[in-house]
């Protein structure tokens, strides 16, 4: 962030990554959603948008800095920025929104316009209350959301029942990223890790379609994931560097010897915009190999982050790794009770 770039006013009170949902009381919980974590400030006409970095997000969502500039209240409010494609959310559209041409932002606020889905608040009308219980910001949050309607804003639900919590996290997959839980009788802590946040980890079964050798080494860095189309051709899905053990060198020679067709549908191309591969170049492996891998989430057909690689499967058809073992993702709007694009 350059010193002439205005700052956010908070840091955002953060999530510690747990294996399992608190099952005793005093807890409240929420979705987590699939999109870009929010601090909203408004100062009369004036709208700011920072991203959880810092960095400002408002020149990338001009219909967001519009619609709250229009609502009659000064405010500091936590959410998330997302948009909404039909009646999920699409990850890679709001990654098209950081874009430097000014022209471009307009044109995909105007075809694809985004919400912010509120889920606490830190200053409403001039009064701070982030030392007042999760419990009290939330009934102040939801007479928020009641006397400022507004086609950009979401109220994102919650609940203290653990149960349905445990269902919204079973049915999470493309539309949430999780769920979060927090303490009822917590203040707003900023910058500290005083959530707590679980993801759904499944596994799939993949035909290694390829590898890339790791930077500046003559050893396997990373297996290319692909699953069949129901055309039966090989599409490219994701990856996993997350090797473990292995013996490298062995790993490597195996692979070598496999060199073949790769990739028959979508082929690994330019850098994903969410991934951490640099390059487009890989060995095409014939389909052989089959790894089961645990991932947490699915944008587009696309394993979102790197994978971890969980087993080798020998006893596996690389015909029977196909798309339909990939669970179904939930409806954000079956949660927020609402169309996302009404």
């Amino acid at each position: 962030m350059s010193d002439t770039e205005p700052r956010s006013p908070i840091e955002p009170m953060e999530a510690l990554l747990v294996d399992a949902l608190p099952t005793e009381g005093g807890w409240q919980f929420e979705p987590k959603w699939d999109g870009f974590r929010c601090i909203a400030v408004k100062r009369g006409s004036d709208v700011q948008l920072f991203a959880k970095s810092g960095k400002v997000l408002h020149r990338y969502f001009p219909e967001i800095v519009a619609a709250l500039g229009g609502l009659d209240a000064d405010f500091i409010l936590d959410g998330e920025l997302a948009v909404p494609v039909g009646d999920s959310l699409d990850f890679d559209a709001i990654q098209q929104r950081l874009h430097p041409a000014e022209s471009r932002i307009r044109k995909l606020a105007a075809q694809t316009p985004a919400l912010l889905i509120l889920f606490d608040a830190v200053e409403l009308d001039g009064e701070t209350v982030t030392g007042m219980a999760l419990s009290a910001r939330r009934k102040l949050l939801e007479l928020f959301f009641a006397r400022h309607p507004s086609p950009i804003l979401r109220l994102s639900p919650v609940t203290t029942d653990p149960a349905m919590a445990r269902r919204w996290l079973d049915a999470t997959n493309g539309a949430l990223d999780g769920v979060v839980a927090k303490r009822i009788g917590d203040a707003y802590r900023p910058g500290e890790r005083a959530m707590l946040k679980v993801k759904n980890i499944r596994s799939a079964d993949c035909v290694v379609g390829g590898f890339r050798y790791a930077t500046g080494k003559p050893v396997v860095g990373s297996l290319l994931l692909g699953l069949y189309n129901n055309t039966g051709a090989l599409d490219h899905v994701g990856f996993t560097s997350a090797l473990g053990h292995e013996d490298k060198q062995a790993l490597t020679a195996r692979l070598e010897a496999l060199r073949g067709d790769g990739f028959t549908g979508n082929a690994p191309g330019g850098p994903s915009r969410w991934s951490t591969e640099r390059t487009s170049t890989y060995e095409p492996l014939r389909h052989e190999l089959v790894v089961e891998v645990t991932y947490d989430h699915i944008t587009g057909g696309r394993f979102r982050h790197g994978t971890g690689l969980h087993r080798w499967r020998p006893d596996k058809a690389p015909r029977q790794c196909t798309y339909d073992q990939l669970q179904l993702e939930a409806r954000p709007s079956e949660l927020i009770g609402k169309p996302l694009d009404a």
